[in-house]
This record gives structure tokens, C-alpha cells and sequence, in this order.
């Protein structure tokens, strides 16, 4: 299509040169017009034309191209299995299921070391070439694929509701909408953060520049969790390849049923603006041979997304190459009502609801804590207890299902653990059997209020639909930081109360988070700023200009600047620092000189410092 613009766009100019402009505006205009009025009016309008011409083309090469990808198919036969486990009995191929029901959606085959390395080269072979892509190019393919992305929304979302077993409303927040902004932000904002970046020098390097330019790694590796499977997989391709890299995304077993589909249509952008399409990767293995990837020389860097006991055997993998890690690790996010915020109760419990049941609670950045100030305690868990008692199991209903049962006998244990050290269980605690999907994976949406920092369900990640509130003895700032920074995590928090509170800044600088919401929930994260954790949330950030360098060689450059390479100002090394050198205690007082005239604190010192440096040249 861009192609058959151009082609367009050059007849016409070719039409425009051979008209007769001239002879059309002599004839046209009154005879009072001088020849050199006509001639004024000549060249004007065509500076015009030409410049709305420029503009057209320019318009017409930014549109997005639309192009098609075929949804992943179903068995033509539908089964629900008994047991659905991404382990099958008789085969080494991942078997793929529907956690919401049960049914079976096919078999998978695991990628082998061999096909690891063909997967790398191939990304490798195509990066050469994408890596001299203009900015321009690679806004227009992130343009293209995020005009994908709204043309199709309904259908991956309900892709990935059946992979991943969420709401079609979850899918759309959690896979579309934070999709299309991290496309939209690069699109607006990736090459400001991408553009060579000049550098003060100093008074004795003051003929020269310094620059950094922000240069391709070459090809980059993720491994991404299962609980977004398509913004999971799409958000490090986004960064990757406008930052010039090609990229192999290792996606998780338990959704990679829709992992081509996904990869497609990263790749179909490519090939409608005629790249390379083997520039991405995805591939899945089981856990025994993921270390090849991490490991591999080919790899010049690895985000990671997962839990702390696998962060673990990936960073210990990736040190044997030398391999930088950012590393997402989840987090046991807080979410602190003051009692500066009590009229404001009512939005406040609409956020808590959506930030702790969306995707069933299967969100690093869920809300896995409420800590309540005494004013607001009993007011909130009033205003939480029937709503939560209310919500509804099912696609079609509040709450959807969790991507496999693995974590449901933890959950129980520590619920009853809990209630037993003193907490109320005021709704839910346990699995769920669905009465139309009786082999689907759901846990009853739980609300447990009482909960103290001893507890363990207080310090370790639920990573389910699990309310937890704590009550703070006082509202003071020090005292909900304290319950607030108890676990070991650090992903994101955030905060409720009114401006005017002097609590509400005191714990905005006191958190120890990545991110900080204030009166509102995880909304760092979609508007792309820098996005990771400290402690045993890991380390890092992906997202925002600090993302998208961390995926370049930050190449420091220094050069004479442009008045002093024609003034013929370089560096030379003086006599008494040159080899050999003529007298070391000379050459020393010499060295002294420059260092005070160049750091001397006052201005005495570096006259001081100069007359130092003069007496032994």
C-alpha cells in the first residue's frame, strides 16, 4: 500500500511540473498584473503545493498498514479432561487447557537446546538488518501493530480468556488497554528517550563534548509468567525492538496454547512494512532446558518474570555468560487507607475490589494487603464484607478462574492458619467447584480481616483472590510504614487519604516500593513509567525511558567540539608529564597545577594553581 502511494505521489508530481502555471495565470489574471507579480504568484503557489505534498506523503507513509492473523483452532472435537495438567501422560509435548472448564485445546511441543540456538540465530541474522532501521521505520510497525491490537481486541481477549482462564473485562484491562499504552508511549515518546544525549564536561576538558548514544544490544531474551499472556509476551517485544534488538520471548508452559497466535501478530506488523519477521522469537520448553537460553552467548540480556525461587536458578544461569538480569519478582503489595480518607470510602472500596480480584488475584502488582487506620477499619470492612461475599465464580460472571489448582491446597493453609492465630474469615477460604464447570480451577473469593504482621498469609505472596486487612493501632505515618514494609517485598503500594494529611507524603517517601499509587491503584504502570521492585521483588526496571535504555549499550563519546578542532585546540601532552619523563618531582608539581586549576575550590586556588603549573612547564 505505501508503495502504491509513492508511486501515486510521484505521477502526480511528474503531472504538476508539466502545467502550465504560468501561462494558466497570465491568462486567468487581470492584464494590470505585472510579469513580475505572475512570477511571485508562480513560485508562491508552488511552494505551497509542494509543501502540502510533502505533508500528504509524509501522512500517508505514517499510517498504520492493517493486516490479518488467523486465531489459533480448537480441536474440532470438544473434551474436558479430568485432571487438566500441562503434563500428559505418554508424551513430552505440553498439554494445553481451557483453566475455566477444562478443555482440552491441544498439545504444544516444547522447544529443544537445538531449537533454542536456530531460534537465537535467526533472530540474530534478522537484527543486523533492523538494527539500521531509522526511528521512523519502527514507530511506523509499532503503528501498524497497535491498529492491530484495536481492530481485534475482542478476539484476543478471547484468546486469552480461554488460555488463561480471565474475564473477558480483566483480558481488556489487563492485556488491551496497558498493551495499546506501552505501544502508544513509544510511539510518542521512545525515541526522546533513545536520541543521542549530550553531556556537560569541565573547565580543563572545556574543548570537548561529551555524548551518549544509545546503541543496540542485539538480540535479548525474556521470560515472562503466565497470568497476561499476551501483554506479557508483547511488552518486551514493544521495547525490544524499537530500542533496535531482536528478541526470543520464552512464554510460560501453562498458557502457550496461545502463544503463536500472539506472536503473530508482533510479527505480522513486520511484514507489512517488509522486515524480517524472524526478528521475534517466542518459544516454551519445560524448565530443564530454559537454562540454555539464559545461558547462551547469543543473549545480551535477560528480563525475567516470575517468582523468587526460579529468579534464582535464572540469575545463577545468566552469570555464567555474564548476562545482565532485570528481575520482576511479584510483590505483597499495601494498600493504606488513613483516616484522612474517610469520605472518600465508597471510590476507595470500588479500587480495593478491582486491585485484589482482578485476574482472580493473579497480578504481581495486585492488591495483597489493605491496612486500615482505626477511624476507617470498621467503616471499610463493612462497606467490603457483602460486596465480596456477593461476587460471582465464572467467565460470564465477577471473578474468573486461577490458570491451574497448584496453589490451592497453600491457600487453604493459609487461610485456616490465619483464623486460627486470631483472624475472621468472613467470606470464602477455600476452592470452588463450579456447577457448570466442575473440572475448571476456581478459588472462592476470600475476605480475612483481624490479620496481623506475624501471620504468614500477612508476609507471603497469595497471588489469588485473597483480601487481607490489617488494622494500624494509630494513623501515624511511622506506625502504618511499619506494617506496610514488613515482608520482604517491594513491588508497589499505594496510598489513601487527603492532600492536606502530612501522612500521606511521610508515606509516599517512607515505602519501600517500586511504584507508589496515591488515591488511586497500580496506575504507575499505565503511564509507563519505569516499573520494578526492591527486595525480594527483585531488581531492575522495564518500562519508560529507563526500560528502554536498559535495553542498549549506553556508548559514552567524547569529541572536540567544532570551534576547537578549527581553531586547532587537541590535546597534547605537556613536557613535564611526556615520555620520558625529564623529572618526576617537576612533573608532579606540574600534575598538582592542573588538578587545582581544574578543581580548586575558590578562585584564589586556581590562581594559585596556575602559577604552580606555569613555574615548571
Amino acid at each position: 500500500m505505501a508503495q502504491d502511494l509513492d508511486v501515486w505521489f510521484g505521477q502526480l508530481v511528474r503531472h504538476l511540473r508539466q502545467f502550465p502555471a504560468r501561462d494558466f495565470l497570465s491568462s486567468s489574471l487581470p492584464s494590470t498584473y505585472s510579469q513580475p507579480v505572475i512570477s511571485i504568484l508562480v513560485i508562491g503557489s508552488s511552494v505551497v503545493l509542494g509543501a502540502l505534498l510533502i505533508l500528504a506523503l509524509a501522512v500517508s507513509r505514517d499510517r498504520p498498514v492493517r493486516y490479518s492473523v488467523s486465531p489459533p483452532r480448537l480441536p474440532e472435537e470438544t473434551t474436558i479432561l479430568e485432571h487438566a495438567n500441562i503434563k500428559a501422560p505418554g508424551t513430552t509435548a505440553i498439554q494445553c487447557y481451557a483453566p475455566a472448564t477444562g478443555q482440552f485445546l491441544g498439545f504444544v511441543n516444547p522447544s529443544t537446546p537445538a531449537g533454542l540456538d536456530r531460534a537465537i540465530a535467526q533472530a540474530a541474522a534478522a537484527q543486523e538488518r533492523w538494527a539500521g532501521t531509522t526511528f521512523a521505520e519502527r514507530r511506523r510497525v509499532l503503528r501498524s501493530m497497535l491498529q492491530h491490537v484495536l481492530d481485534n481486541q475482542e478476539q484476543i481477549c478471547r484468546v486469552s480468556s480461554l488460555d488463561s482462564g480471565k474475564t473477558m473485562i480483566d483480558a481488556q484491562l489487563g492485556e488491551i488497554m496497558v498493551t495499546a499504552e506501552k505501544l502508544q508511549w513509544t510511539i510518542k515518546h521512545g525515541e526522546n528517550a533513545l536520541r543521542p544525549s549530550r553531556r556537560p564536561t569541565n573547565l580543563l576538558l572545556s574543548y570537548k563534548k561529551g555524548t551518549v548514544h544509545y546503541e543496540p544490544l542485539g538480540v535479548v531474551a525474556a521470560l515472562v509468567s503466565w497470568n497476561y499472556p499476551f501483554h506479557n509476551l508483547m511488552g518486551p517485544i514493544i521495547s525490544a525492538i524499537f530500542a533496535g534488538n531482536g528478541v526470543v520471548v520464552k512464554v510460560s508452559e501453562q498458557t502457550c496454547w496461545s502463544a503463536a497466535y500472539y506472536t503473530s501478530i508482533a510479527r505480522g506488523a513486520l511484514i507489512a512494512h517488509g522486515h524480517d519477521p524472524a526478528l521475534i522469537q517466542s518459544v516454551v520448553c519445560w524448565p530443564q532446558t530454559a537454562g540454555h537460553l539464559t545461558s547462551h552467548p547469543g543473549i545480551a540480556h535477560v528480563t525475567f518474570i516470575g517468582s523468587r525461587p526460579v529468579c534464582h536458578h535464572v540469575a545463577a544461569s545468566a552469570a555464567r555468560s555474564l548476562t545482565p538480569v532485570v528481575a520482576e519478582l511479584g510483590g505483597k503489595d499495601a494498600a493504606m487507607v488513613l483516616d484522612s480518607a474517610a469520605r472518600d470510602l465508597p471510590r476507595i472500596a470500588d479500587i480495593l475490589l478491582r486491585g485484589t480480584f482482578q485476574a482472580s488475584g493473579q497480578n504481581c502488582i495486585g492488591i495483597e494487603r489493605i491496612i486500615a487506620t482505626p477511624k476507617v477499619y470498621d467503616k471499610l470492612v463493612a462497606m467490603l464484607t457483602p460486596r465480596v461475599r456477593a461476587l460471582r465464580m465464572g467467565l460470564d460472571k465477577d471473578v474468573g478462574a486461577m490458570v491451574s489448582d497448584a496453589s490451592f491446597a497453600r491457600l487453604e493453609a493459609l487461610v485456616s492458619d490465619a483464623v486460627a492465630a486470631g483472624a475472621k474469615l468472613l467470606a470464602g477460604g477455600k476452592r470452588y467447584v463450579h456447577p457448570d464447570h466442575p473440572h475448571g480451577f476456581y478459588f472462592s473469593p476470600t475476605l480475612l480481616v483481624d490479620v496481623t504482621p506475624a501471620m504468614a498469609i500477612a508476609n507471603e505472596e497469595c497471588f489469588g483472590p485473597i483480601m487481607t486487612v490489617l488494622r494500624a493501632p494509630d494513623s501515624t505515618a511511622s506506625t502504618v510504614l511499619s506494617l506496610a514494609n514488613a515482608p520482604a517485598f517491594g513491588l508497589g503500594a499505594s496510598v489513601y487519604g487527603a492532600e492536606s494529611d502530612p501522612a500521606l507524603r511521610a508515606i509516599v517517601r517512607g515505602v519501600r516500593a517500586g511504584g507508589v499509587a496515591v488515591n488511586d491503584f497500580a496506575v504507575f504502570y499505565a503511564i509507563q513509567l519505569p516499573f520494578g521492585g526492591v527486595g525480594g521483588s527483585g531488581y531492575g526496571r522495564f518500562a519508560g525511558e529507563e526500560g528502554l535504555r536498559g535495553l542498549c549499550n549506553p556508548k559514552s563519546v567524547c569529541e572536540d567540539r567544532g570551534l576547537a578542532r578549527a581553531l586547532g585546540v587537541r590535546t597534547a601532552i605537556p613536557a613535564p608529564a611526556r615520555y620520558p619523563v625529564p623529572s618526576q618531582e617537576r612533573g608532579w608539581r606540574f600534575t598538582r597545577g592542573v588538578v587545582g586549576l581544574g578543581y580548586g575550590i575558590t578562585l584564589g586556588d586556581k590562581v594559585s594553581a596556575l602559577m604552580d603549573l606555569l613555574r615548571n612547564l
